[in-house]
């Protein structure tokens, strides 16, 4: 699986690789969508994070990561994940694929391997540290204007969030390449720089969604605070020492 993920890179570095830009206009500090990016050293499910979607190839949107599918009764239950060999069937992915396809950047991902003193984290990467594109799906769902039958406590439209429309993605998710089968039994579909126009294009593409080839890849321990998602610091992407 796909359960963690780094991008720790500038905008301008951002921005040039994937001939994208954030939209204009949101302060550095700002945490809306459209706001200045900075480096990410822990990227985790529920978190609001870049992607380029086939609506919008040319800029950066902020979505949560946890595919909601539009039909979905309630906001709940996100899946992060969809996997390469059943995504043009299962009802949550299916939609989707056909029609909103996103790329999601990255320069590194996290695995988690047992050992004899518990999961010890892992992190993969390419040798020279350039971005890639993960395979993904996008969604958006509506709340319901009003509820019927007396809701929770008799209350009209849910004001837990905002009323609006949430906006969603998946990883999709293949067979592991060499290096990544000595971690874990699936990783994410990585993207040829040459492929990835034709991703977003929704024409049919079963054989983009293999295993990314292990050459110039490669994949050190590191700290188990990566286990924590609301820790997100530099030093969590340097190799463990050993001792």
């Amino acid at each position: 699986m796909c359960g963690r993920y780094t991008l720790v890179v500038e905008q301008d570095d951002l921005e040039t690789r994937f001939d994208a830009r954030f939209r204009d206009g949101a302060s550095e500090t700002d945490s809306e969508p459209g706001s200045r990016f900075t480096p990410r050293y822990n990227m985790a499910p529920g978190q609001e994070l870049p992607v380029i979607t086939n609506e919008e190839p040319e800029t950066f949107q902020r979505l949560e990561w946890g595919l909601v599918p539009s039909w979905a009764d309630d906001d709940s239950g996100g899946l992060i994940n969809a996997r390469a060999e059943s995504v043009d069937e299962k009802p949550s992915f299916q939609d989707a694929y056909e029609c909103q396809r996103c790329l999601v950047p990255a320069d590194g991902f996290y695995e988690w391997v047992e050992t004899d003193d518990g999961k010890q984290p892992h992190r993969v990467t390419f040798a020279d540290g350039r971005m890639f594109a993960m395979a993904g799906l996008w969604e958006r769902w509506e709340p319901e204007t009003t509820q019927t039958g007396l809701g929770a406590f008799g209350g009209g439209v849910d004001e837990g969030r905002d009323s609006g429309p949430l906006e969603t993605f998946t990883v999709i998710t293949t067979e592991p390449n060499d290096l990544v089968a000595d971690l874990h039994h699936r990783m994410a579909v990585i993207l040829d720089p040459a492929a990835e126009q034709r991703w977003l294009s929704g024409e049919d593409a079963e054989e983009l969604l293999e295993p990314y080839p292990a050459d110039g890849m490669r994949a050190y321990p590191v700290s188990t605070a990566v286990n924590d998602p609301s820790t997100d610091e530099p030093s969590l992407v340097e190799p463990l020492e050993s001792a």
